[in-house]
């Protein structure tokens, strides 16, 4: 990389490049020489890096502004054409809904307004223009409310603007300025208040509870924005290198730049009813989602050296690290270190990036991303990092009883990982009181279920003595997770060992499938029953394929046909997976691993595992134990994964199918071309049509060619759109089936509790009402001082029975699938109204679905 690339991409990082200097003056001085000599034979390539490193570092904006500002003293015609091109890409990124590039260039813009590169009424007009779509949207007669996710995203860019670059309108276009104002102020007071039922990672939680005072983010954002306001517009977290320069800036031409355009939406629903209003309105969240929701896990002390605008502004730096530098860890996490900001932001940092590990309905990456990240900042912050991280667990712990059920299971997965990157290491002893806790109580769980995921991850004997500060809790590791062979030993039937032995080896002699099923068919089946036959073959086979997962699968794959003969229906697949989950009773992992593989070789249909799932031992472990809920959630991701990979073939073969379109309409007339312009040519002095026999036969070899090409291209689209059909079809009936299934299991229990089940903070306000709330606070290495013993239970234990917990649990995971898997099921809300969600479900039930849909009609 030259030196100006590196000049540029490390401008006002702690570096060699720049001499271990910290000073952005001195960086913005080397950097501007170095650029400005290289102008005239790299113009070009500075452009287009200058414009790459502001959208992909965006913590920097204000250095790059400055830089810009300071070359376009130099070059006019260069800056120019970085406006032009930021206008350009913030339209396409309007179009195309891109929402972080949205923001980003609005950011920039607004530091180039600073730094004298761009005029303020260009910007104020941009400002206008998204709030005019904005107010236009949530109209009830003119506009679509549905799409309030829409405006509600151009008010937020409107304003996050304001921290880098409010000072400077104000002192600029004043009047200007106040109309943006008062239009965001009528903006706010038209549209709808946004709840975060659906998506709090908190159960059972109003508005009112949370640390914004019941604030969405849009209202909360508008007040911090107002007091940044009452504040004179003055900020810390924001650097200002273009001051140090102002009285050269000043000398620069300000330009403009064209108008913008807000996409059109889509129109309103024709009939205005619950449902459609709903499916365009989840439509609009998925296009343009809430980027955070804060979890408020430490304490306000924790962060009460920063405005409210700082809190939000490191926020934004942080995500944005997170998500451009997503490619690189190592780069990330010493950005997300080396902040702009005069103060410490070690906890806002634990909690904006726990708020993505636990972020709903999704996290914008993989929790792999976010382990590996917080594994680098232990490592980049030995002193502190650690200590605050063990803090967020510990507050998430103790509120684990008020945690959606999928924020726990990605904490469970997250924890573990976390601590076997860590040698297992962490202070068991703290949470040892959990053996005197029910069995169902969420924090026994959750300890139950750390241990048997790291034993996944490690190893049994490894697990045991990472706990040896609380040698009590090995009654909460797993079995050790030997296979359950029944024919190993002398005792046990002889015949069915016989039988096993006699399987074990036709196996070993590499008898084909059919020689197997004829034996099976002729000798086993007829003298022996189903019942026998299956237990013989699945027991033998997982024992031959339990040394190793390659194992499972090579059995799986060559003896599959086995398996499917014995069990074509519904009832016998049944069946099978019992004899599956008996074989490996010891083993949660190798149950679901295999019950996978089986699902994915056909072996299994999707509606049998539904079917096993909600069989009377597993409904009874629902609110101990994740093995029926991890069983059922891979069966649901791997169909709705099939219908994913259906749908973005079927879109690839569409544009294929115009290409080859293309292709073969352009041959068609290159020959008919060649047929009608055939040149004149004299055969014993008479003119005649010259003929080209070589070039005529490749053109209508590459005619006949394409057109085929467009004919076999056509076909696997048809042939996509038929499987396509058939896979929405198959998971219409696996979502009405599981619907129809959760409100079969938990009518009598929610008849039984009717009125005993309550949220969880309200059941312990009186046990706790008397306690001093200072006592609650973390101390200064990120360790409670003092904590319930089951995340705001009374200290003597956990008082919500174990019937009432069931049906929490349960409820909690109808409202997770029904969120997580929204698309699809909104494809069939009027079959699941019609169908599951009848009057005759309790509310509460139905209030489940709704919350997890985000259904509008919900409440």
């Amino acid at each position: 990389m030259s030196s100006w690339r590196n000049l540029v991409l490390r401008i006002g990082e702690k570096c060699a490049e720049y001499g271990g200097n910290a000073d952005y003056r001195d960086h913005i001085e080397t950097c501007f020489g170095v650029v400005r000599r290289e102008l005239s034979h790299s113009g070009d390539d500075i452009l287009l890096f200058l414009l790459q490193c502001a959208e992909q570092l965006p913590h920097k904006i204000p250095l790059y502004g400055t830089l810009i500002g300071l070359i376009n003293l130099e070059d006019e015609e260069f800056v120019k054409r970085i406006v032009e091109n930021t206008r350009d890409h913030l339209q396409v990124a309007l179009d195309r809904g891109n929402c972080h590039s949205i923001r980003i260039h609005m950011r920039f813009l607004t530091v180039l307004m600073c730094s004298k590169i761009l005029q303020p009424s260009s910007l104020v007009v941009l400002f206008e223009t998204l709030l005019s779509s904005a107010a236009t949207t949530v109209d009830e007669d003119k506009g679509n409310p549905s799409w309030q996710a829409c405006a509600d995203f151009y008010i937020t860019c409107i304003l996050s603007c304001l921290p880098w670059g409010g000072a400077e309108l104000v002192e600029q276009v004043p009047e200007e300025v106040d109309r943006v104002m008062v239009g965001i102020q009528a903006y706010m007071s038209i549209r709808r208040h946004v709840s975060d039922a659906g998506c709090s990672a908190f159960e059972y939680i109003d508005d009112r509870s949370q640390g914004d005072g019941g604030k969405d983010f849009l209202e909360d954002l508008w007040s911090r924005i107002q007091d940044l306001s009452n504040n004179g517009w003055k900020l810390d977290s924001v650097p200002r290198p273009h001051l140090s320069f102002e009285p050269q800036l000043v000398a620069g031409k300000s330009h403009d730049f064209g108008p913008l355009n807000c996409p059109k939406l889509p129109d309103p629903p024709a009939s205005v009813t619950g449902i459609e209003f709903g499916k365009q309105k989840h439509e609009a969240e998925l296009k343009y989602p809430q980027r955070i929701r804060r979890l408020n896990i430490f304490p306000a002390s924790k962060t009460e050296d920063m405005q409210p605008i700082d809190r939000f502004v490191v926020e934004e730096y942080l995500l944005d690290v997170l998500y451009f530098l997503n490619g690189c860890r190592k780069e990330c996490a010493s950005s997300m270190v080396g902040l702009p900001v005069p103060f410490r932001y070690e906890y806002l940092m634990a909690e904006t990036i726990f708020s993505q590990i636990l972020l709903l309905p999704q996290p914008p990456f993989k929790p792999m991303y976010y382990t590996l990240v917080i594994m680098d900042l232990c490592k980049a912050l030995p002193g502190a990092f650690p200590a605050v991280v063990a803090g967020a667990v510990r507050s998430l712990f103790d509120q684990i009883a008020d945690l959606d059920m999928e924020c726990r299971t990605r904490l469970i997965l997250w924890f573990s990982h976390h601590l076997s990157n860590f040698q297992f290491i962490w202070p068991w002893e703290e949470w040892a009181h959990v053996l005197d806790l029910p069995k169902w109580a969420p924090q026994r769980v959750f300890v139950q279920e750390v241990l048997e995921r790291e034993v996944r991850l490690s190893y049994w004997d490894k697990i045991k003595q990472s706990i040896e500060s609380a040698p009590a809790l090995e009654e909460l590791l797993p079995a050790k997770g030997t296979a359950n062979y029944i024919y190993s030993g002398e005792d046990g039937d002889q015949t069915e060992r016989g039988l096993s032995s006699e399987l074990s080896g036709m196996v070993k002699e590499r008898l084909t499938c059919m020689e197997i099923i004829s034996w099976i068919d002729d000798q086993v089946l007829p003298a022996h029953g189903l019942d026998i036959t299956l237990r013989v073959v699945v027991q033998t086979l997982l024992n031959i394929g339990s040394k190793s997962f390659t194992h499972l699968i090579t059995v799986l794959e060559r003896y599959g046909q086995v398996i499917t003969r014995i069990c074509p229906d519904q009832d016998k697949q049944v069946m099978l997976i019992s004899e599956v989950s008996f074989f490996w009773k010891n083993n949660d992992q190798m149950t679901a691993v295999a019950i996978d593989r089986m699902m994915g070789y056909r072996l299994l249909s999707n509606v049998a595992i539904v079917r096993w799932v909600f069989s009377s031992s597993n409904v009874a472990q629902f609110h101990v134990s994740d093995r029926p809920w991890e069983i059922l959630r891979n069966a649901l991701t791997k169909t709705f994964n099939r219908i994913s990979d259906l749908r973005k073939d079927i879109s690839s073969l569409k544009k294929a199918v115009v290409l080859a379109a293309e292709a073969a309409s352009k041959a068609q007339a290159e020959l008919e071309d060649a047929k009608s312009n055939r040149p004149l040519t004299l055969v014993d002095g008479e003119p005649v049509l010259a003929e080209n026999p070589a070039k005529m036969r490749r053109l209508n070899s590459n005619a006949e060619k394409t057109k085929q090409e467009e004919i076999s291209t056509q076909e696997s689209l048809e042939a996509k759109e038929a499987l396509l059909a058939r896979a929405v079809d198959e998971i219409e009936a696996l979502f009405l089936f599981l619907y129809k299934s959760f409100c079969d299991v938990l009518a009598e229990p929610l008849r039984d509790t009717e009125g005993s089940l309550h949220p969880s903070r309200e059941a312990d306000e009186m046990a706790i009402e008397n306690e001093d709330t200072s006592t609650m606070e973390l101390d200064e290495g990120g360790i409670p001082q003092k904590s319930d013993s089951n995340g705001g239970r009374t200290v003597s234990g956990y008082n919500v029975g174990e019937k009432e917990q069931w049906c929490l649990s349960t409820l909690g995971y109808v409202k997770a699938f029904s969120r997580q898997y929204a698309s699809e099921i909104w494809a069939l809300v009027e079959r699941l109204d019609a169908e599951v969600l009848t009057q005759d479900v309790h509310p509460l039930v139905r209030k489940a679905v709704y919350s997890g849909l985000r259904r509008p009609d919900a409440f």
